[in-house]
């Protein structure tokens, strides 16, 4: 699939319009309308941004499988997570550890 199906195929999910889609990712009409009707590619920043728009990670984009949607709560954790350092990592792991065992 290609970026422009799926471009499609993530708007007809949602049965959100083009317009809807420039509202959420902060794109103009014209830079959505070029992608769709000229066949243009994307540049990586404006793929970025209409991934944003989404809700999705450039992976979850080129993903052929379903999608997991994150809320933005989850986003912002997923962000900061990417951050941390592998000791760190590791801390937040037996935290959340100790917060689930319920042996």
């Amino acid at each position: 699939m290609d970026a422009h199906q799926r471009l499609r195929q993530l708007l007809d999910e949602r049965g959100w319009t083009e317009y809807r889609l420039s509202k959420k990712c902060g794109l103009s009409q014209s830079t959505l309308a070029n992608i769709f009707r000229r066949n243009t590619v994307p540049s990586i920043s404006t793929l970025e941004a209409i991934c944003d728009g989404f809700g999705i990670t450039m992976s979850q984009f080129f993903t052929d499988g379903d999608l997991t949607v994150l809320t933005p709560e989850q986003k912002e954790l997923f962000d900061k997570w990417v951050a941390l350092t592998p000791e760190q990592k590791s801390a937040v792991y037996g935290l959340i550890a100790a917060f689930t065992d319920h042996s």
